[in-house]
């Protein structure tokens, strides 16, 4: 086999640590929100990564392109959070149904979601990726509810507002309550929403 054939086959060292690296870099962001740092610096993705900050740099243009890598990475991963699922039954079961779904969702990805409400207001692709998820939810739950093609305009939002990780939030977080209460609460607004 000539030379040039055997070292064209062969990895690339430095190409392979560098991708291991920029790997740890987003991993480290990642691990960072799950743990509650909603908006990491720079040094602290570097420390938690064991690289060095210029390293940080070297992979990325600035804080806001790890940032977006990192949500493009979660919306990949968490979307099958939101898909499957019992979706037979009566209206009141399909509804708690989608409720739990979405439940558990949130519980799962909440730090994410708060991660990039933060940055939202300063960052295009958050904005837009955001409007897109608003949009893949509402049609997740017309097919979880079918029933939903059939509301007035005013009452379709308010289930879209009730279904929302904001009200999720609201009940977990600000008003303190339990899963199991705020699956309740949410289930008897829909189903005041949708059957009257």
């Amino acid at each position: 086999m000539p030379q040039s054939q055997s070292l064209a086959s062969k990895p690339d060292g430095r190409r392979l640590r560098s991708d291991r690296s920029r790997q740890l870099i987003i991993e480290s962001m990642l691990e960072l929100i799950k743990q509650g740092n909603l908006v990491p610096t720079a040094q602290q993705v570097a420390d938690h990564a064991n690289v060095g900050i210029r390293s940080v740099f070297r992979h990325f243009e600035d804080m806001e392109s790890i940032f977006e890598t990192a949500n493009d990475l979660c919306h990949k991963e968490y979307r099958g959070l939101f898909m499957g699922g019992d979706r037979s039954g009566s209206l009141q079961e399909r509804i708690l149904h989608a409720t739990e779904c979405h439940a558990n969702a949130y519980e799962t990805i909440s730090n994410m979601i708060l991660s990039a409400a933060a940055r939202r207001w300063n960052s295009k692709v958050l904005r837009e990726s955001y409007t897109a998820n608003q949009d893949q939810l509402r049609k997740d739950l017309n097919e979880w509810l079918p029933e939903l093609k059939g509301l007035a305009a005013n009452k379709r939002h308010a289930v879209d507002g009730v279904a929302s990780f904001e009200m999720w939030h609201r009940l977990r977080d600000i008003q303190s309550l339990g899963k199991r209460a705020s699956i309740d609460i949410i289930v008897e607004m829909l189903e005041a929403l949708i059957s009257t």
